[in-house]
Formats: structure tokens, C-alpha cells, sequence
């Protein structure tokens, strides 16, 4: 009996010491997030930190995609930033050096295609690009729905497009629409955009009035809708249109390698997916969502998509830029 007696102990002591040395090794400390996303998505994802992160601190530096990457590159002796969150594979590829290789245990449930071959990158959302049009700006003609249509020169000085230098949502945009478009017809669309430095600019023009077309990806614009203005409506281009996911990346030798794998882990989750498909509207990566059961979007497969390879993309990304720049010089 007095054996038996000690076993139990001695079991509730290892029990004991298991569980306080599994607490003691919670990941803990601050973590550096550099993000080109929006107030809302850094929020739901900081706020969802506290609750199940709660020794670990995120502290938020925000900024266009180009920018924050080419900061932790300029970093890279002595790196500040412990993840960044986000950007599409196109302007990530020209960035590999800076990223470290992780495996998360959530990324099982999502597609291997959405996840970089070494594991240096993993799809955390995937974005549409819709043409984000203001009806009230129409002055009385159809909303054009294809891309060719947007070629037209009626449209000129009525749409609006970030800086493809500076902004991976408006890179994507134009890339893609260089390849739907024949040489004449993206030449005309380039004289009828009007290209802001500020990404938030376009959506902030159409939504006022300034501008009757916004060219951008679907969360940013199903924002306004969602948020009751009846005159702004997404059109999903009937010849095509793109889709790039967005990517949450480990940054190389990072300050708090431990508590960032944990952020990036908690960013993949499903809890986490759908939060920020409810607050922010992006779609989800994960294949175990549903995307109608939360926000009033189409389901992906419902959506003609013309196929970009993200590949290309980044390799043709400096030859893109420069050709682009002449296209708005003349």
C-alpha cells in the first residue's frame, strides 16, 4: 500500500513538474511584426495575440509592402523585425535571402501550391482583384466589365491604381492585366490610370466620389460595402481575373525566433482565418472554411480566374516596373 501511495506521488510530482516546465517553456517576450495590412486586419490579429499569446507583446511597424521588405533587407546585419505579414509571392521572390524556413503545424490544412517550396513563405489569405466602382461617378454609362472595357479611353482620368513600385496589390493588378490585354490595349489603360503613391488613396478616392474606378484586391473594397455605402459595387472582370494569396513569413535570425513561430502558428489557424474573414474580409488559405457562411462573397470557384504565374511575375518584376514607368512617362 506505502508503495503504491509513493507511486501516486511521485506520479503527481512528475505530473506537477511536467506541466510547470511545459508553462515555463510558453513562448514569451515581443514580437516585431512589419505589415502592409490594414488597421483592421493588424487588430483582429494583435487582439486574438492577447487572448492566446498572452506572454508575448506584438508591437506593430506599418508600411507599404516594397518598403518594409527593402527595411528588412537594409536590417539584415542586425535584424529588428521578427515576421512580416504580408505580401504576394511575386515581390516576396525577390526577397528569399531575408526569410527563414518554417514548417507550421497549422499548414496542414492548407494547399501545398499556396506554400513556397522551401517553406520560406506560407499563404495566409488569398486576395481577388476586382475593379471597385462608385455608381454615382458612372455619369450614366454601364460599369465595365471586362478589362478591355477599362481600356477605353471614356475611362480616362476616372480610374484610379497605387504605384506598382510600391504597392504588390496594384503589381499584381497590372501584371495580370498586361497579360490579358494585347500591347495597344494595356498602353491605353496605362494613359487612362491615374497612379497613387498611397495604396489606401484609391480606395479612400472612390469611396468619396473623386474617382468612379478603383483597381484593387476584394477585401479592401468589400470594406465600404460591408460598411453600408449602397454606391460602391465590386465587379469581377468576366475575362478573368487574378488571385495571389498573401503570405505570413519568418524573418531570417530573428530577434524572438520562439514567440514568432508561435504568432505565425496563431495567424494560420482557423480561429484566426476566420476572424479575419469576419473583420477584415480576406478569404481564407484554409480549405476547412467556408467562405458564405461568414461574409456575403462568391465562392472562389464561382469566379473566372485567369492564371498569373507568380513566378514570372517576380522575374519579370524590374522589366515590368521600368516598361511601366515609360508607358505613364509619354
Amino acid at each position: 500500500m506505502r508503495m503504491k501511495i509513493l507511486s501516486a506521488l511521485l506520479a503527481a510530482g512528475t505530473l506537477c513538474l511536467t506541466a510547470a516546465s511545459a508553462w515555463s517553456q510558453q513562448p514569451s517576450g515581443a514580437v516585431s511584426l512589419y505589415t502592409s495590412n490594414n488597421a483592421e486586419a493588424v487588430a483582429t490579429l494583435t487582439e486574438l495575440a492577447r487572448k492566446q499569446l498572452p506572454q508575448v507583446k506584438v508591437g506593430a511597424v506599418t508600411g507599404g509592402s516594397a518598403t518594409l521588405l527593402k527595411r528588412i533587407e537594409a536590417e539584415a546585419a542586425a535584424p529588428k523585425a521578427d515576421i512580416f505579414w504580408s505580401s504576394s509571392p511575386n515581390v516576396l521572390g525577390g526577397f528569399k535571402g531575408n526569410f527563414a524556413p518554417y514548417t507550421s503545424p497549422e499548414a496542414k490544412a492548407i494547399p501545398a501550391n499556396l506554400i513556397e517550396p522551401n517553406h520560406l513563405w506560407t499563404g495566409c489569405n488569398i486576395h481577388v482583384v476586382v475593379v471597385m466602382v462608385n455608381t454615382k461617378q458612372l455619369a450614366g454609362l454601364p460599369a465595365p466589365a471586362t478589362w478591355k472595357e477599362l481600356a477605353d479611353p471614356r475611362w480616362k482620368g476616372k480610374i484610379i491604381v497605387a504605384d506598382p513600385a510600391a504597392s504588390s496589390t496594384a503589381y499584381t493588378v497590372l501584371f495580370g492585366a498586361s497579360k490579358v490585354l494585347d500591347a495597344n490595349a494595356f498602353k491605353a489603360l496605362a494613359k487612362n490610370v491615374t497612379v497613387s503613391r498611397n495604396a489606401s488613396a484609391v480606395l479612400s478616392s472612390v469611396a468619396q466620389g473623386e474617382y468612379a474606378i478603383g483597381l484593387t484586391f476584394e477585401s479592401n473594397a468589400y470594406a465600404y460595402v460591408a460598411g453600408g455605402q449602397k454606391e460602391i459595387k465590386l465587379v469581377y472582370p468576366i475575362d478573368g481575373t487574378f488571385v495571389t494569396e498573401e503570405a505570413i513569413v519568418l524573418v531570417k535570425n530573428a530577434p524572438n525566433p520562439a514567440a514568432a513561430r508561435a504568432f505565425y502558428d496563431m495567424a494560420l489557424s482557423k480561429d484566426a482565418q476566420i476572424a479575419l474573414l469576419e473583420r477584415a474580409f480576406r478569404r481564407p488559405s484554409r480549405t476547412d472554411i467556408e467562405v458564405g457562411k461568414y461574409v456575403e462573397l462568391p465562392e472562389l470557384k464561382s469566379i473566372k480566374v485567369f492564371p498569373i504565374s507568380d513566378a514570372e511575375a517576380q522575374a519579370k518584376r524590374t522589366e515590368f516596373l521600368a516598361q511601366w514607368q515609360q508607358l505613364q512617362g509619354n
